[in-house]
Order: structure tokens, then C-alpha cells, then sequence
């Protein structure tokens, strides 16, 4: 378990994603470009960080099914995890915070038909991505891929 687990969750907001993958990695340089306060950290599931989190709130660290949200120490998933980030990014993408009035297990369900899906769908990248160092402050740690090579993420 990571040093300092209980700290860094309740001293982030924190979206856990999967770096291996492209409709994710497209979510994290979305993030990069519109959380223009920071106010999420990004954390690679592979990394060192991603598992000590996964391991912390008992979920799986060999197949990763869902984006995580950390916010306040408490752990969101699949369509909450994503309206939660929506809500806090302003104006326009809060508008999506009309997704709670969809029944949750719509909303899940939805979700999971695309995260269980997104390998097939979407593919996998070939290259993990770092942040750069305009970039690293939306980042908890450095992204660690094995067996990708590494492609930094520029200005957003």
C-alpha cells in the first residue's frame, strides 16, 4: 500500500484512468485542455499511485473496468465518476450534470456496454503517455506503461 494512501485522497480530487487506452487517454487530454483550475489530478491505473488506489478501495488492479473519481475521499464510478468531473468543469460541459436525471442503472449500463467494450472498439494505444512539464501539474505521478513506448503530452 502506498506511504501516504489516506493523505493523498483526501488531499486531491483525483481521476483514475486507464493508460493504455484510447477513448481514455483522449479523456485525460480533455481534462489537460478544460479543467483549466487543476482541480482533478490525473492518475494512470498502471502507475505505482493508480494500483496503491485501486488496491485501497478493493477494486482490480489486473483488469481495469471503470474511470475512477476520487473526490473528498469518497469513491465515484462509471457514469457518476463522469458527471462528476463534468459538473465541476463549468460552463458548458456542467449542462451534462442533466445526466442525473437518467436512472442510475441506465447510465451505468450504458457505460459499461462502452468501458467493457472500448479494446475492441477503440483499440489500445501503442505509446503511453507523459505529461510535459507545462502539463505535469495535472498529474499526481508520471504515467508507467510496460512494454509501450512513451509519447509526452504537449500543450493541450
Amino acid at each position: 500500500m502506498h506511504p501516504n494512501i489516506e493523505d493523498i485522497i483526501q488531499q486531491h480530487d483525483i481521476v483514475l484512468f486507464d493508460a493504455v487506452c484510447v477513448i481514455c487517454n483522449g479523456w485525460a487530454r480533455f481534462l489537460i485542455k478544460y479543467d483549466k483550475k487543476i482541480q482533478f489530478k490525473l492518475v494512470s491505473a498502471q502507475s505505482p499511485l493508480g494500483t496503491a488506489l485501486l488496491e485501497h478501495y478493493q477494486m482490480q488492479t489486473e483488469h481495469y473496468t471503470t474511470m475512477l473519481v476520487i473526490q473528498d475521499g469518497t469513491l465515484y464510478t462509471e457514469s457518476t465518476a463522469l458527471l462528476k468531473v463534468l459538473q465541476h468543469l463549468g460552463f458548458p460541459f456542467n449542462l451534462m450534470s442533466a445526466g442525473y436525471l437518467v436512472p442510475r442503472f441506465i447510465r451505468d449500463f450504458l457505460y459499461r456496454v462502452v468501458a467493457l467494450n472500448r479494446y475492441r472498439l477503440f483499440g489500445k494505444t501503442e505509446y503511453c503517455l507523459i505529461p510535459s512539464s507545462e502539463n505535469k501539474r495535472h498529474f499526481l505521478e508520471e504515467a508507467v506503461c510496460t512494454g509501450h513506448s512513451t509519447h509526452l503530452i504537449g500543450s493541450a
